[in-house]
């Protein structure tokens, strides 16, 4: 985890291929910036604005994130490492074709975010709004969704042996075949049920 001293952030800009190592970005806006390769380590970031940047091969690692604005950060084939993320916007974020291993998100607003390609090692979303969330051709086997809202996300081609579902709202999610292995709670299973009948070809009456 982050150390108890860091230097504050004052740059205006983020080069590509920089690295920034135990530095506090408190309140900070990098919105809108283009930099790639760029890594930050043993870093804190409170209430700060990176959204809209891409920041693709980003590489984040034994870092904090809390109150902070990623909306519509783009990072193909990034990293992130030993990260936990709370009470944080993610709406819209790209991260594809990247890793997360030992990441925890707590209390994240990451609808309509996208996921494709991306390997989970040891990730917990935890209460998370995931609606419309796209994982599609992603490895989830080492994924735990816990009281996430995951309705409409889809799941095309993702690898879920060993994912673990509970007490998740699941309505309307997309590519139901592609579940095989994966653990739900039985109270997942109703909000499921549809999806589970339209993929078998049961026309459900909702008239009574």
């Amino acid at each position: 985890m982050p150390p108890d001293e860091l230097k504050l952030f004052e740059a205006i800009e983020v080069e590509p291929e920089s690295q920034w190592e135990r530095w506090a970005f408190y309140r900070s806006c990098l919105a809108g910036q283009d930099a790639s390769a760029v890594a930050f380590a043993q870093c804190r970031f409170r209430g700060a604005d990176l959204s809209g940047c891409r920041l693709d091969q980003l590489a984040v690692t034994d870092c904090l994130v809390t109150d902070s604005n990623w909306a519509n950060l783009r990072a193909d084939g990034a990293s992130m490492t030993r990260v936990r993320v709370a009470q944080s916007r993610l709406t819209g974020m790209t991260w594809a074709d990247g890793l997360l291993r030992d990441v925890t998100a707590t209390g994240c607003r990451a609808d309509l975010s996208s996921w494709r390609m991306t390997t989970f090692d040891a990730v917990h979303f935890v209460d998370c709004n995931l609606a419309g969330a796209d994982f599609t051709n992603a490895d989830l086997r080492g994924a735990v969704f816990r009281d996430c809202d995951l309705t409409g996300a889809v799941f095309h081609h993702a690898t879920m042996a060993g994912a673990r579902f509970r007490g998740c709202t699941l309505a309307g999610v997309g590519d139901i075949t592609s579940w095989k292995g994966a653990v739900l709670h039985h109270t997942d299973l109703l909000s499921l049920s549809y999806s589970l009948a339209h993929a078998a070809g049961i026309h459900v009456d909702d008239q009574g």
